[in-house]
């Protein structure tokens, strides 16, 4: 899958609203809007520069 800028994707494409949240000081959990039976969970994150 290629990487895209945001400004490359169409208009009537729908936006996803992912929260990222602190479940303890090394731990993060990703949920996506909507979604009540996913989510991501990672010991490592990075900051995202643009």
């Amino acid at each position: 899958m290629a990487v895209t800028d945001a400004q490359d994707v169409e208009e009537t494409a729908s936006r996803v609203s992912v929260a990222a949240l602190g479940s303890s000081p090394d731990r993060t959990v990703f949920t996506e809007a909507g979604n009540v039976d996913g989510w991501i969970s990672t010991d490592v994150t990075v900051d995202l520069e643009r």
